[in-house]
């Protein structure tokens, strides 16, 4: 995809993962405990909705003259891929979630409508160089994969919000989905290797137990 029609996949995945966001069944599930244990259905809701704001923090900082790393080995990099639900990243992630959510359901929303009616003039903004920096890992990425990270973010939160509140999980339009299963099928060759993944898809007899990405 061209870097416009990657930009249209984040918006589509945003809007989508937004109505999920503003349903009544969210609302009435607010303070219980999400399908991510240890997390509120409010907590992961704001966690859903954060993507659209690290996105746009990202694209309002400006690129640094760092050559950016693959998705590869910004996956075999992070400290949360490999780490435990109990381990320090983790824990920090669903605190940090169901803190930000005790503001409210009202003003999480209102929140993340000011940062996604930002976002289309954000992403048709030039960029050189088109990467955009992480300054809680220290490295850049390019800015399509970037969007990349935070559509699989919005695609699998999404599916842990709509399991939470008995939902249908949201459909993504292709251009969400596609790059989203080659980048989880990617990180869960490396983790489990190719014939794990094979079997998996192919032959359930001879398959592993697991084969997820993280």
């Amino acid at each position: 995809m061209s870097r416009a029609e990657h930009a249209a996949a984040f918006l589509a995945a945003v809007d989508l993962s937004r109505e999920l966001a503003t349903t009544p069944q969210v609302a009435a599930a607010w303070d219980r405990e999400s399908s991510c244990s240890g997390m509120t259905v409010g907590g992961l809701t704001h966690h859903l909705l954060q993507q659209a704001d690290l996105v746009a923090d990202g694209l309002r900082a400006e690129p640094k003259a760092q050559e950016p790393i693959t998705l590869a080995e910004h996956y075999e990099r992070a400290a949360w891929v490999r780490a435990a639900p109990e381990d320090e990243v983790n824990v920090g992630i669903r605190e940090g979630g169901n803190e930000q959510a005790r503001s409210g359901r009202d003003a999480v929303l209102a929140g993340a409508r000011v940062t996604i009616d930002a976002l289309p003039a954000l992403l048709a903004a030039p960029r050189d160089p088109d990467t955009i920096h992480l300054p809680w890992q220290g490295w850049s990425l390019t800015t399509t994969d970037f969007l990349t990270t935070r559509m699989m973010e919005l695609v699998v939160h999404g599916d842990d919000l709509a399991s939470s509140v008995d939902l249908d999980t949201p459909t993504h339009r292709r251009e969400v989905i596609e790059p989203v299963l080659a980048l989880l099928t990617g990180v869960a060759v490396r983790r489990h290797g190719q014939a794990a993944l094979v079997r998996a898809l192919s032959r359930p007899q001879r398959a592993p137990g697991s084969v997820s990405a993280f």
